[in-house]
């Protein structure tokens, strides 16, 4: 590969990075919202009922009690085997 074609390919990586970053940075600042119902079990962000510690410690799939941060105004939308995600905590798992 000549010099001007090794350069051209530097800048093009560079830039492509540069734009990675800028996007996971936006999607990152992007307004969120704690969705409830929708974590698996060991995957919660925190709020999983008395007893745990917070992040990681939801006992059941889908737990209720136990949420994820999700952009703001999918929540509702997300679907699963329990039903749809919701704004509201509902009650520790039995």
């Amino acid at each position: 590969m000549d010099r001007h074609a090794t350069t051209a390919l530097a800048a093009a990586l560079a830039a492509a990075v540069s734009l990675g970053s800028s996007l996971s940075a936006s999607a990152a600042d992007a307004p969120k919202e704690k969705c409830y119902g929708i974590a698996l079990k060991g995957q919660n962000d925190c709020a999983a009922g008395p007893g745990t510690t917070c992040a990681g410690t939801s006992k059941i799939d889908y737990q209720t009690n136990a949420w994820k941060l999700v952009p703001a105004g999918t929540c509702e939308t997300m679907m699963t085997p329990a039903g749809h995600g919701s704004l509201k905590q509902g009650p520790a798992p039995a």
